[in-house]
């Protein structure tokens, strides 16, 4: 298959239990609960989505015709210069990046030496091979991947509430604030949540605190 990428950046991961760890960034192009399409939102499955994944024109993203190629592209990201054998770390992201990532790539991500993570909206499976899988559900949608390693639920959420996922098989349990015009409000009933329920974590967007894409 051909893979469509928006983007590939280097950062720090800002959210969940990787929150600060250096990591390249793979942006696949499309969703299949968002066109992308402002146009469109009001229609949309998810509708507070912030992120541009439409089209290849970003950092690094363009049309890989070989899993090779791709795997090659973003490895070369990762600094250079390390010398502690530290090992690269891709988190394949979106839009949603199970309408591409394949085990083709998956075993060609491994082939270069990287830790492979995704961040899913959890409505479609996840290929064999893949090691962190952080699933982030969204309201109106039918939730696939009911186990991984952490669940990161965006807080508050109409249509969804924290007690109907506590039963899953995640390691982790993040609630997120709403990143909107409430934003300081969401924060404020996010903690308050964590606090009175302490299975879940609170998650910050600490990459956009620190102005990092």
């Amino acid at each position: 298959m051909t893979y469509a990428v928006k983007e590939i950046f280097y950062s720090l991961q800002g959210e969940g239990v990787h929150a600060g760890r250096p990591a390249i960034f793979c942006r696949f192009s499309g969703c299949n609960l968002w066109s992308g399409q402002e146009k469109h939102r009001a229609e949309a499955v998810c509708q507070f989505c912030d992120t541009d994944f439409v089209g290849t024109d970003g950092e690094g993203g363009g049309s890989f015709a070989l899993a090779e190629a791709l795997a090659s592209q973003v490895k070369s990201y990762w600094p250079q210069s390390i010398s502690d054998q530290t090992h690269p770390y891709v988190v394949c992201t979106g839009g949603e990046p199970l309408l591409q990532l394949d085990e083709d790539l998956i075993d060609a991500f491994h082939a270069e030496g990287m830790e492979v993570a995704i961040e899913t909206n959890g409505t479609l499976p996840v290929p064999k091979g893949v090691d962190w899988v952080c699933v982030s559900p969204k309201s109106g949608s039918t939730l696939v991947v009911e186990e991984g390693d952490e669940i990161k639920l965006v807080y508050p959420q109409y249509g969804h509430h924290p007690s109907d996922f506590t039963h899953l098989k995640f390691n982790h349990f993040f609630l997120q604030p709403m990143f909107d015009d409430q934003e300081n409000t969401n924060i404020q009933t996010t903690v308050e949540y964590c606090l009175s329920h302490p299975r879940w974590n609170l998650s910050l967007q600490t990459h956009k605190l620190l102005g990092l894409p």
